[in-house]
């Protein structure tokens, strides 16, 4: 009889034991099941920040034909998608996976050539035209050909303008006068790197949310870089080297306020020749 009781006594014991397990599996599946919904959200979220539809992600990362089983969280992100996310766009895979808040991995080579371009019937480059209301959808749209190819475009016949990429950006607003005003146009050369970058030359940077027409100074020993406008109401703006998508180097500017200059350059003839009629006659008057 006492091994009964004994026995009896365990059982209860056993109970409470497997009921522990049991709990502690549960909480264990909800948080890998927390974890990869945040997996699947992360993913799609770089997805939204680039632009790209799900195909042209997919394209991207070299994994099929669409990444929405993988959004819908039906299949994992295989490896190479976790590569060319790194490779490509600097995303951290610890950030991917939810093991980390820094969502960029840092690096001295950050890629800022252009994403997509596009060229005319003869196959050459062409100079796509953006203008100040195409330029706010430009950073969501940065690696979608179709949305490129719906812009304007031309080419121009110069030496100047061969054996690299170029892009024009039409001027808005007044934190780079008196250099470039509101309305003209400036036709940037694509960079492929941060390795050329002059504090003296002025840039067009395409940001994860804007672009912006800057000049460039660098921090050393630093991620960050400071734009720099030319007109002295504005501060400079603190940006991080991974959220800058594109650098165009400003080598040209379309103006057609030819009128304005005309005038300008009149003044000055005028100022010049009252200075020269008040020095004669003080020549005169002494003599």
């Amino acid at each position: 009889m006492e091994h009964i009781h004994e026995f009896k006594g365990i059982i209860p014991k056993y109970f409470l034991s497997l009921k522990s397990v049991y709990v502690s599996i549960f909480f264990t599946i909800r948080r890998v099941r927390m974890q990869i919904e945040e997996e699947f959200k992360r993913f799609k979220q770089v997805r939204e920040e680039l632009g790209l539809t799900q195909s042209g992600f997919a394209d991207e990362l070299g994994i099929g034909a669409t990444t929405a089983d993988i959004e819908r969280g039906r299949t994992r992100i295989p490896g190479q998608a976790v590569k060319e996310l790194l490779k490509k766009y600097h995303i951290n895979p610890l950030w991917l996976f939810g093991d980390s808040a820094q969502k960029h991995l840092y690096s001295d080579k950050v890629s800022v050539t252009p994403k997509v371009v596009t060229v005319d019937n003869a196959g050459k480059e062409n100079i796509v035209l953006v203008n100040a209301k195409a330029a706010a959808g430009y950073p969501n749209n940065i690696g979608d050909a179709q949305w490129f190819e719906s812009l304007p475009a031309f080419s121009i016949p110069l030496p100047e303008f061969r054996n690299a990429t170029f892009r024009g950006f039409q001027v808005d607003g007044d934190s780079m006068q008196p250099a470039l005003h509101s309305g003209e146009w400036i036709v940037g050369k694509a960079l492929d790197d941060w390795d050329n970058l002059s504090s003296k030359q002025m840039y067009v940077v395409v940001t994860v949310d804007s672009i912006l027409v800057k000049k460039i100074q660098k921090e050393a020993d630093s991620q960050f870089i400071n734009l720099i406008s030319l007109n002295p109401e504005y501060m400079p703006i603190r940006v991080d080297r991974n959220d800058i998508r594109e650098i165009w180097l400003v080598n040209s500017k379309l103006t057609f306020d030819l009128e304005s200059g005309g005038k300008e350059v009149s003044l000055q003839g005028l100022y010049q020749e009252m200075k020269e009629m008040r020095a004669e006659m003080k020549k005169l008057v002494k003599g």
